[in-house]
C-alpha cells in the first residue's frame, strides 16, 4: 500500500518508510535545493533519516540567481 505526499502542491505515491532522499531520487532533483516537511526544514544531514508519512506536505526549494 503507497503512502501520498504532497510535493510543492503535486500530489505523488510513495511506498511506505520512504525518506526524503528516496523522494528525491525519485524526483530527480538536481542540488542546490532546500527540503521543508510540513513547514518544518529538513537539514541534508537528515535526508536519509526522515521518513516520510502519508499526507505529509514537501515543498522542495531552489534558490534563485539574478535579481
Amino acid at each position: 500500500c503507497m503512502i501520498r505526499v504532497l510535493v510543492n502542491q503535486n500530489p505523488h505515491e510513495l511506498a511506505p518508510s520512504s525518506k526524503v532522499s528516496d523522494l528525491l531520487t525519485l524526483l530527480d532533483a538536481k542540488p542546490p535545493y532546500a527540503v521543508a516537511v510540513n513547514l518544518q526544514f529538513i537539514p541534508k544531514s537528515q535526508h536519509t533519516l526522515h521518513v516520510l508519512q502519508e499526507n505529509d506536505a514537501v515543498e522542495i526549494i531552489s534558490p534563485v540567481t539574478g535579481g
